[in-house]
């Protein structure tokens, strides 16, 4: 008998590229040519002065920003994970102390604790909505703790109304990544604002981005000085500032170009367009894909969800196949996308390996090669990152939670339309993969 499906031989449902998700068009030239214009690329000084603060879009892109979100401080920086390494520092935080971290995130929200010497701990997350379980969180805090980082995964923003509860009676601070969410809102707030400090992308394949960039912000205008500090060589400034704390004040550079800055503004004036495009493409596949066995995941109530991926639950007790087996037939039914070729179809199983499982972690060396900061005279509590830490971000990882991004805004209704049907077919011939 004649195999149908196109991982057994058959004919795919589409081999045409899908669409590049291409958000950079005329307004953004107009901005790279006004700053080359300018002959302006970078104003920064790493002195005391006016300069401090960075050239004219830089500073223009920040007040935007700080507009738009609603918040009084915006800190442009030169990516999120420096933002979180600006973030972990201006609280204050160092050697001795530990920081509650997601294991299901991009590492570096986990890592950037232990620029200070700090050690993070890691606790279990949502089935549902696959942020810091708080529960879970509260559990883990002990008298060393001082922060807690969370993470708005996959454009879905934390349960924030009872961590902010938990961080107030413990008196920490909250570190929100909002790397996959700008735009998100929690109980009509946007993401990123929800906590002590948010901190925010723009890599190249984040809902609006300017190559690479990152932007923080606060309502705490202690808090941003601090940030601005750190950004840019917060030893060589804190003197003629007169700045009294000189807690973590051992700085770096940072700090965003006038080009990524200007190509930030306008990419900003986007960002309700795109991510309305995201909302109504998600919800249109799972409308019509519906099929026993996959689930796709909620929006917390409240909230609303921006889809940097939009998530899918594998049951392969109710499908009769396993989940991986499954998606490779799935990828063999679709074609790659424009400028990201050699990925194949955006489609995965898993997210990230729980990051308390990689060498780092298990071996316990990060800052030289004694095991600072996990073994060190400053530290007197004590971590193992065995396998089953995390049981539910191990078994969405190894057996249930497939990740998409056929919701992005350069496709069209023809464009999901494929992938409904690859969908449709794989599991109406699934007994082929048996």
């Amino acid at each position: 008998m004649a195999k149908i499906l196109a991982i057994n031989g058959g004919a795919p449902v589409r081999t045409k590229l899908f669409p590049a998700y291409r958000v950079i068009n005329e307004a953004e030239k107009k901005a790279v040519d006004r700053v080359l214009d300018s002959g302006i690329l970078s104003r920064y000084l790493g002195t005391w002065g006016p300069d401090f603060y960075g050239g004219p879009e830089v500073q223009a892109f920040e007040k935007e920003w700080a507009v738009y979100f609603g918040v009084k401080e915006a800190v442009a920086v030169n990516s999120c994970t420096s933002g979180l390494i600006c973030a972990i520092g201006a609280a204050g935080i160092g050697p001795g102390d530990e920081v509650i971290v997601s294991p299901y995130t991009m590492s570096a929200s986990a890592t950037a604790p232990l620029w200070y010497g700090a050690v993070p701990v890691f606790a279990d997350i949502e089935e549902e909505y696959f942020c810091l379980d708080p529960k879970l969180v509260e559990e883990k805090i002990t008298k060393r703790t001082k922060a807690i980082i969370v993470v708005d995964i996959f454009g879905q923003p934390y349960d924030a109304a009872t961590i902010n509860a938990i961080a107030q009676k413990h008196k920490l601070i909250v570190i929100e990544d909002c790397a996959q969410a700008p735009g998100a809102k929690y109980q009509d707030k946007f993401a990123g604002t929800l906590g002590d400090i948010g901190v925010y992308s723009l890599n190249y394949h984040k809902h609006i981005h300017a190559g690479e960039g990152g932007v923080i912000v606060t309502n705490d205008s202690v808090l941003a000085e601090r940030l601005r500090l750190i950004r840019n060589h917060a030893e060589s400034i804190v003197e003629g500032k007169a700045v009294a704390d000189l807690t973590n004040m051992v700085g770096f550079n940072f700090r965003l170009s006038e080009i990524a800055a200007a190509i930030g503004r306008v990419q900003l004036g986007k960002l309700k367009s795109l991510i309305d495009s995201r909302i109504t493409n998600a919800e249109y596949l799972a409308k019509n894909i519906n099929l026993p066995g996959l689930h796709f995941t909620k929006v917390r109530p409240d909230g609303t969800h921006v889809y940097y991926q939009q998530a899918i639950l594998y049951d392969e007790k109710v499908v009769g196949v396993g989940r991986d087996r499954f998606t490779a037939a799935l990828k063999a039914e679709l074609p790659a996308t424009e400028l990201r070729e050699a990925e194949g179809p955006l489609l995965s199983v898993g997210y990230v390996k729980p990051l308390y499982l990689l060498p780092l972690f298990q071996n316990q060396i990060a800052i030289g090669k004694d095991g600072y900061p996990f073994k060190s005279s400053h530290y007197h509590g004590q971590v193992n990152y065995v396998k089953g830490l995390c049981p539910v971000a191990e078994r969405m990882h190894d057996q249930e939670l497939i990740l998409h991004e056929f919701m992005r805004p350069s496709m069209s209704r023809e464009d999901l339309d494929d992938v409904i049907n690859a969908f449709n077919k794989v599991y109406q011939y699934r007994e082929e993969l048996k």
